[in-house]
């Protein structure tokens, strides 16, 4: 058998390189412009590599009970990291993900092809006019996972989108955002502001150095209509490889502060990511 290769190719939104990793025999890293978006085994597609996706991982373990179908909508589709393990972790589940690079998803599904019962639509289109056309009550989880090179787009971060968002979930539904920020966290602060106008459980992830003010990082919100199982989750980031801390209530309601949520009209992308934040090699 001859080993894997890399694969490069330009897509819609930029340089789209599948690396497979020398030391799992099925395994690729996908970045995008250079920078790392997604791992994926796909002999283990419950292996999650990347710090930020093993705690998304962890908040959908902890959502409903072990093993049950859930409808999900991953926002942002990369490499289809969490929609793989959504499917062996929650077999029976349907999952719809948008993703508005079409060039994109041609690759991966070319070369890192999804199992036939996987349950997986996709769709090449715009994260936020998706969520705009999506019906109502029709998931239980919304995963938005979206940037546009290094940074979250604008127009995924205002009231009028959350308020879309919370529009499609169940009464049950979580709502789940990876963001990325430093201190002194004004993107992260407004978005957890923002999500407070159309959700009342709120829960911040990251790892204790980011919380810190130490470096630049990835932060993971959860919102719901109902209560979150924080201790479960706060026991399976702090059992992590890379243990995170889990606020809420009134400790994350002090993290927030007067922050304010963002109107369209005042919304502005993620921060730009500092030289080698999420560079490889």
């Amino acid at each position: 058998m001859k080993d894997p290769i890399p694969v490069a190719r330009v897509t819609d939104h930029g340089t789209a390189k599948l690396m497979p990793d020398v030391d799992r025999e099925r395994a690729w890293l996908l970045t995008v412009d250079g920078a790392p978006q997604s791992y994926v085994d796909l002999d283990d597609p419950a292996h999650l590599e990347f710090e930020y996706t093993r705690r998304l991982g962890h908040v959908l373990d902890v959502v409903a009970e072990p093993g049950r179908a859930l409808d999900v909508v991953h926002l942002g589709g990369g490499a289809l990291t969490l929609p793989r393990y959504v499917a062996v972790t929650r077999p029976g589940s349907r999952q719809d993900v948008v993703e508005a690079d079409r060039g994109l998803l041609e690759l991966v599904s070319e070369h890192l092809p999804l199992p036939d019962d996987a349950n997986i639509a996709l769709h090449a289109a715009d994260a936020r006019v998706w969520v705009e056309h999506a019906p109502a009550a029709s998931a239980d989880v919304l995963l938005a996972d979206v940037f546009s090179g290094s940074r979250v787009p604008a127009h995924l971060t205002s009231v009028a989108y959350v308020r879309e968002a919370a529009r499609v979930l169940r009464g049950s539904g979580v709502y789940l955002a990876n963001l990325p920020d430093a201190a002194p966290f004004v993107f992260l602060r407004s978005q957890l502001a923002t999500l407070a106008t159309a959700f009342e459980e709120l829960v911040l992830i990251a790892e204790p150095g980011v919380l810190r003010g130490r470096r630049f990082g990835n932060a993971v919100l959860v919102a719901g209509h109902e209560p979150i199982d924080v201790a479960d989750l706060a026991r399976l980031t702090a059992a992590d490889a890379f243990p995170a801390r889990v606020e809420h209530g009134t400790g994350l309601r002090e993290f927030i502060g007067g922050a304010r949520a963002v109107r369209d009209e005042d919304a502005v992308p993620s921060p730009e990511p500092p030289d080698g934040a999420f560079g490889i090699g």
